[in-house]
């Protein structure tokens, strides 16, 4: 059974709204260097993104089922993961503890250790589904190729993370930079238009001729 238009829609409005809410992350994090701003935009992101991913994938199971669901997996624990952190950050911000153990700004967060989740499984999710779109024709073929770009910038800003603790360093901001102003916002907002769009529809079988 696929999934309704209607919802389709609404995770394409989504997906469309994540795209300027992760522009805005990029700005209140990198330029601004708000933490209010930031972990702001990313629980907005995060929530925003949870419906993404069932749009997403409810649009890509006919592919390959067993992959569209692994996919779902990765894509909701990563979303749920950045509404965590995100709102973790934001309480923090608003109510500052009284006190703070120290060093505690370069410990990893528990919830989501160095983007693990925001990054890492979001981004391995984003590849299944650029694995997706390219074996089953439900989105148009150069946005997979564009799902494979965001997702793989989306690991590497992770691992880059993971061993690099200076955002200044160019290791991390380079692809911080393209991936957060430029790549994904661009991938989920061609994602949204894609998704509010008709799904093409699935080619006729050839009549059976009678002996």
């Amino acid at each position: 059974m696929s999934m309704s238009g209607s919802f389709e829609r609404f995770a394409g409005g989504c997906a469309i709204a994540a795209g300027i809410v992760g522009f805005l992350y990029a700005v209140s994090f990198v330029v601004l260097q708000s933490v209010p701003l930031s972990a702001l935009f990313l629980t907005l992101g995060g929530l925003l993104g949870s419906a993404v991913m069932v749009g997403l994938f409810g649009r890509l199971r006919e592919a390959e089922p067993g992959a569209a669901l692994w996919g779902l997996v990765l894509g909701a624990a990563g979303t749920l993961g950045s509404v965590a952190h995100g709102g973790y950050d934001l309480a923090n911000a608003i109510n500052v503890p009284d006190t703070i153990p120290p060093n505690v700004a370069n410990l990893p967060s528990q919830i989501d250790p160095r983007g693990l989740l925001t990054f890492g499984l979001t981004g391995m999710a984003l590849l299944v589904a650029a694995w997706l779109i390219g074996r089953g024709g439900a989105l148009p073929a150069r946005l997979g190729w564009w799902g494979y770009l965001t997702g793989a910038l989306l690991v590497v800003v992770y691992l880059a993370r993971l061993v690099v603790l200076s955002p200044t360093n160019p290791l991390l901001l380079v692809p911080v930079l393209v991936t957060g102003f430029v790549v994904s916002p661009v991938w989920y907002v061609w994602l949204g238009l894609a998704l509010r769009a008709e799904p093409a529809p699935a080619p006729a079988a050839a009549p059976v001729r009678a002996a």
